[in-house]
C-alpha cells in the first residue's frame, strides 16, 4: 500500500477549501482517507496554510510521498526543511543578482569618457549626413519626374 499526502477539496461551488491529508494513492482524490493532517484556504489573503507538524513529519519518516502540490504547502509551512534537514532555496526571482562591476583604474574611466564622447560625436554627425542625403535623392526624384511629365506632354 503506497501512501501519499495530498490534497481533498471541501467547500461549496466556485469556493474551494482543501485538506491536506493522508491517504492510499489509489482512494478517489475526496474519498476514502486515513488522516487529516493539515488545511489550505487559498481564498484569503495571505493563503492560510496550517499543519499539524508532529503528524506531518511522521508519515514522512513512514515513507509517505506527498504530491507535488502538497509539497510546495509543506515547503511553506516548514515542515519539508524540517524533514530534509535542509534549508529552502530562495525563490529565483531573488536568487538572481547582478553582479556589480568592478571599478576601474581612474586612468581607464579617464579614456573610457573620451571614447563614450568621440562616439557620441560620429553619432550626430552620422544623423546630419543621412538627412543631407535623404534631401538630396528627394530633391533628385523630383527633378527626374518633371522630365517624365515633359516627355509625355510632347505634341503629336
Amino acid at each position: 500500500m503506497a501512501v501519499r499526502i495530498r490534497l481533498r477539496r471541501i467547500g461549496k461551488k466556485k469556493q474551494p477549501q482543501y485538506r491536506l491529508i493522508v491517504a492510499d494513492s489509489v482512494a478517489p482524490r475526496d474519498g476514502r482517507f486515513i488522516e487529516t493532517i493539515g488545511q489550505y484556504n487559498p481564498r484569503v489573503e495571505p493563503a492560510l496554510v496550517s499543519v499539524n507538524e508532529e503528524r506531518a513529519l511522521w508519515w514522512l519518516r513512514q515513507g509517505a510521498r506527498p504530491s507535488d502540490t502538497a509539497l510546495s504547502l509543506l515547503k511553506k509551512s516548514g515542515v519539508w526543511e524540517q524533514f530534509t534537514g535542509e534549508p529552502t532555496p530562495a525563490p529565483a526571482t531573488q536568487a538572481i543578482v547582478a553582479a556589480p562591476e568592478p571599478a576601474a583604474p581612474p586612468e581607464m574611466e579617464d579614456a573610457a569618457s573620451s571614447a563614450e564622447a568621440g562616439e557620441e560625436e560620429d553619432a550626430a554627425s552620422s544623423a546630419e549626413a543621412s538627412e543631407e542625403e535623404g534631401e538630396a535623392s528627394s530633391a533628385e526624384a523630383s527633378e527626374e519626374g518633371e522630365d517624365t511629365s515633359e516627355s509625355e506632354q510632347t505634341p503629336k
